[in-house]
């Protein structure tokens, strides 16, 4: 499909998030029975204080190897209700990532940074031409940006992600740079920041 074509990017982004939200509709369930079956209620109910998330993997009958799984069901469970806090730490967060699933995430993501990259540099072209710079948030290996980059030459384009995301990466663009760090810790300075796929990730108050 041309993505150029006046209106077939939009059809597609609508067919693309109404496919997503069949596909993921069965997780809030599925995450809730694996929270019975692994004993998560009784275990933070007998444990009385808030748990570290640490403590909560140790107290399972699973393998290390399963272990860094437990931070995606919680925030699954978090963001569904059923936990009402969980404070998670940089290193929890970056502890037992595997290269694997870590690189299949990041091409999972820059396919869809790739459409949503030509809708906004087409419709949205008129704000970015005014821009000096931009920094995206949570970038990744840094598609959207460098789509932006290069529709755009005189923008200047920062892509912010963690440490180990970034680390290694070479712009191919001389207005692309990469930052290792935390959104919750400090943002590059800039006339427009970007986020997509982030904010969903967090409660209000975080």
């Amino acid at each position: 499909m041309d993505l150029g074509r006046n209106g077939d990017a939009n059809k597609l982004l609508q067919a693309q998030a109404h496919i997503w939200n069949h596909i993921f509709n069965f997780i809030n369930s599925i995450s809730l029975k694996c929270a019975i079956q692994l004993g998560i209620p009784d275990i933070n109910h007998k444990h009385v204080k808030p748990m570290s998330l640490d403590e909560l993997t140790n107290a399972f009958p699973i393998g290390n190897a399963k272990a860094p799984f437990v931070y995606h069901l919680m925030r699954i469970l978090i963001h569904s209700g059923f936990f009402i806090e969980a404070k998670v730490t940089q290193h929890d967060e970056e502890e037992g990532q595997d290269l694997r699933l870590n690189n299949f995430f990041n091409e999972g993501m820059a396919s869809d940074s790739r459409l949503v990259g030509s809708i906004l540099i087409r419709d949205c072209k008129d704000v970015l031409s005014m821009l000096n710079s931009l920094v995206d948030v949570g970038g990744g290996t840094g598609t959207l940006a460098t789509e932006i980059a290069d529709a755009f030459p005189d923008l200047n384009c920062i892509v912010l992600d963690l440490p180990h995301v970034v680390d290694g990466l070479v712009a191919n663009n001389k207005s692309l740079a990469f930052v290792g760090g935390s959104m919750f810790v400090a943002i590059p300075p800039a006339d427009d920041v970007t986020m997509k796929w982030i904010l969903h990730d967090w409660n209000d108050e975080e």
